[in-house]
């Protein structure tokens, strides 16, 4: 990986604050058992957290190699990471503010992508690399504030933050794009922005019992906040609408074990244009579509709930009119603690789907672009990882994936990758 001269100062800046800090409390510094490879700071850590200041500093780290495809011969490796810099404030402790809470999140990215470097994965739908995207630039990914009203079910949250932190939410173990993180900000990325890009935002969630809650939430569509130089913008000039995401969600304990769920089904509608895709004359529409997301546990390991089988499922729907994938499925398994000697490792499989809209093929048909690779349909995308609990700070998932029809061409390439992530909290 070839990284810039001012990365390359970066890096060394932080990863000289970072042990000077481990330094004076060495003997807390690479505890297999405390959370932060650095340590506790000589309980001063801990202190700060007692005090309403809880500071993060995590690294995710993702390489990607071809290991094998039908019909390309290459084998290229690539890089990836993301450094994420933390603060969340209790505001109730610090300045007295009831049911007050903030965040602070800096974000900064380095690295290619397989899927963009490799012959073989030449239009690939999903990403062999997750942590790759959106600008390899700082951010500033969180900046805001959360208050809770009426006995704590109304809870407010306003400033710069990004949809999938609150709707379609699902958790990022995989490697592979199609199996991590909100699926609708995979297949809307043109309107509706992940992590970690952040623009102007308010949500709105109520608890209707404890284990359930809806919410709604208005988010600006602001594509400047693409732009590898504004990745710190709070202006909203260039605005051109909002995404308005609505949701509820359902977290029962199910059996005498009390196995945890999370059920979402929500809806999605943008009041910003979009160009509708099959059509001779420019028009515009909006996009819109919903979804259902459902993570189970389905057994407990010798009666211990903290170890087991877990399943997941995520579907996505989207517009015809304006939005190349119409739908997206995954579904996958996940099995905590197989092992006895190894209770907190993990392994898992997931498997997906993302179909193109029929109108893309016929507008490819119409303005005669389709090429040799034919037509498009689906795309697979297959995932098995695992999961070594080197510590309670660093978690190290070797991958291997498998894509089939890779672009959703029909006549496309299929490839095997090798792949290792690992996730880091200083």
């Amino acid at each position: 990986m070839n990284i810039h001269p001012i990365n390359k100062a970066v890096y060394a800046t932080l990863v000289a604050f970072l042990f000077s800090n481990s330094v004076v409390y060495a003997a807390d510094a690479f505890n297999p058992e405390s959370q932060w490879m650095f340590g506790d700071w000589n309980g001063q850590r801990t202190e700060l957290q007692k005090k309403g200041y809880d500071f993060s500093f995590g690294y995710t780290g993702e390489m990607a190699t071809l290991l094998d495809a039908k019909k390309s011969s290459d084998h290229g490796t690539e890089y990836a990471d993301q450094f994420a810099l933390g603060a969340h404030l209790d505001l109730e402790k610090i300045a007295g503010w009831k049911d007050t809470e903030a965040q602070i999140t800096v974000t900064q990215r380095n690295g290619r992508n397989l899927s963009n470097t490799s012959d073989a994965l030449s239009g690939h739908l999903s990403s062999a690399q997750e942590v790759w995207g959106r600008g390899q630039t700082w951010r500033l990914t969180d900046f805001w504030i959360k208050k809770k009203f009426l006995d704590q079910k109304l809870d407010v949250k306003v400033g710069r933050f990004g949809e999938g932190e609150d709707f379609n939410s699902f958790d990022c173990d995989f490697q592979n794009l199609a199996l991590c993180g909100s699926q609708v900000g995979n297949w809307v990325g043109d309107q509706w922005y992940n992590w970690p890009v952040s623009q102007w935002a308010a949500r709105v969630k109520y608890n209707i019992r404890p284990d359930v809650f809806a919410q709604v939430g208005v988010y600006e569509y602001n594509p400047e906040n693409l732009e590898r130089g504004k990745g710190w913008n709070l202006s909203t000039d260039g605005s051109h609408g909002s995404i308005i995401p609505a949701e509820v969600v359902w977290s029962p304990k199910i059996g005498a074990s009390k196995l945890p769920g999370e059920y979402r089904a929500g809806y999605y509608y943008s009041t910003a244009d979009a160009d509708v895709i099959n059509t001779s004359v420019k028009q515009q529409d909006h996009h819109q579509g919903g979804w259902v997301v459902a993570k189970q546990q389905l057994t407990a390991h010798k009666d211990d709930a903290s170890r087991g089988l877990s399943g997941f499922v995520n579907i996505t729907v989207h517009d015809s009119d304006t939005n190349n994938v119409s739908n997206m499925q995954n579904i996958g398994l996940v099995y905590k603690g197989a092992f006895d000697a190894r209770p907190k490792d993990e392994i898992a499989i997931g498997l997906g789907r993302i179909s193109i809209n029929d109108d893309v093929n016929d507008a490819r048909i119409a303005n005669n672009t389709v090429d040799a690779r034919g037509l498009q349909s689906e795309e697979y995308d297959a995932e098995i990882y695992y999961g070594f609990h080197a510590t309670n700070w660093l978690t190290i998932r070797p991958n291997v994936q498998y894509v089939h029809h890779v672009g959703a061409y029909k006549n496309g390439e299929n490839a095997w990758i090798g792949g290792i992530k690992f996730n880091t909290a200083f």
